[in-house]
């Protein structure tokens, strides 16, 4: 079985109910679908979404198909890890972090796609599971809801069985960070976990002064209180607060990742699949960050799910909502596994 052909398409829409955190306005609904079939016929796919820059889907299917595509046609898609070091390698010269890594995030997803429809096993069993469900969390707090519309959505997770919810911080004001966590922290009851994501927008100082007064409010994580690449920044944090300090989203590769353990940086990493590398990248991140006795929490869902199954450190999932209609039924607050090939319905 070789691979015979590697495809990326890309749409993009405005979104019509536009959502908001600190840092941003979640404007777009993005997609770059990646496809790699084989010389058999087997076929894997995966897809690398954007919530804003609506040029940057098909910007990616150009690198992919154009760059990408051209040098694994003929390999072996068993080679993952071979593969992904002759991408890594290949983009090298214009820079691999970024655009580049999504590209190779998607194929590596799509081959691992492929590897599990092959052999007929769902991939978080190809990864050697450690457990048959994840512990889950809902982010639904955006920054443009009201109070009230606020305390609706968490009550709507809670009802759905999570475990907790996350919500945005970077109010203007402290005093209005302080009002939203209290109202969801009505609606959730003292036992639901609460965390809070402040999207790298504070200073040094801010974030001390804030988190302060989140972990005094039973918040259960302070999640990207800075840059990302302040890593610095970040273990100053870690050692002057109580609440476990969460960032890793917006990091690129294992590298970086590396050096945010050897600094002690955070108390729980958080590996996005697109950004980090895909799965391949992110087993290994997560399998590092264990030997560092660092939890894992994913940014996101979708096929993070089948990482997730697989490492030790696994702390939560998110997720949103669970959509009406959904089939999916949460149990102790823990997500199921999917028995589908492949990526499946993860």
């Amino acid at each position: 079985m070789k691979i015979s052909r590697v495809t990326a398409a890309a749409e993009s829409r405005p979104r019509v109910a536009v959502l908001h955190d600190a840092l941003q306005a979640l404007d777009t609904h993005g997609v770059c679908r990646v496809t790699v079939e084989t010389s058999d016929g087997v076929r894997g796919s995966a897809s690398i979404s954007f919530g804003r820059l609506g040029a940057a889907p098909a910007i990616l299917a150009h690198l992919i198909n154009d760059e990408l595509a051209p040098a694994i046609v003929g390999e072996d898609p068993f080679l993952i890890r071979a593969i992904r070091e002759k991408l890594w390698r290949l983009t090298d010269y214009h820079g691999t972090v970024g655009l580049g890594l999504m590209g190779i995030a998607g194929i590596d997803i799509a081959l691992w796609d492929l590897l599990g429809i092959a052999v007929g096993q769902p991939v978080w069993r190809l990864l050697g599971a450690c457990r048959d469900r994840v512990p889950t969390y809902a982010m639904v707090g955006w920054l443009n809801y009201d109070i009230e519309a606020l305390k609706e959505v968490c009550a709507t997770a809670m009802g759905q069985g999570f475990v907790g919810v996350k919500i945005k911080v970077g109010a203007p004001t402290l005093a209005e960070d302080a009002r939203r966590i209290e109202a969801v922290r009505s609606v959730i009851g003292e036992d639901a976990l609460l965390m809070v994501d402040a999207n790298q927008v504070f200073g040094f100082n801010e974030a001390l002064r804030r988190g302060r007064v989140y972990q005094d409010l039973g918040c259960y994580w302070f999640e990207e209180p800075l840059r990302a690449d302040d890593t610095d920044g970040l273990a100053r944090l870690r050692e002057a607060l109580a609440i476990p300090i969460a960032s890793g989203e917006n990091n690129y590769g294992r590298r970086q990742f590396r050096e945010l353990f050897e600094r002690r940086a955070v108390d729980i990493v958080q590996p996005d699949l697109r950004r980090a590398g895909g799965i391949t990248e992110c087993m290994e991140i997560g399998l590092m960050a264990d030997a560092f006795d660092v939890p894992y929490a994913s940014h996101g869902s979708g096929p993070h799910l089948h990482v997730l199954a697989a490492l030790p450190n696994t702390l939560f999932m998110e997720s949103g909502l669970l959509p009406k209609g959904s089939s999916v039924r949460l149990v102790d607050g823990c997500y199921p596994l999917p028995e589908d090939s492949g990526i499946g319905s993860g």
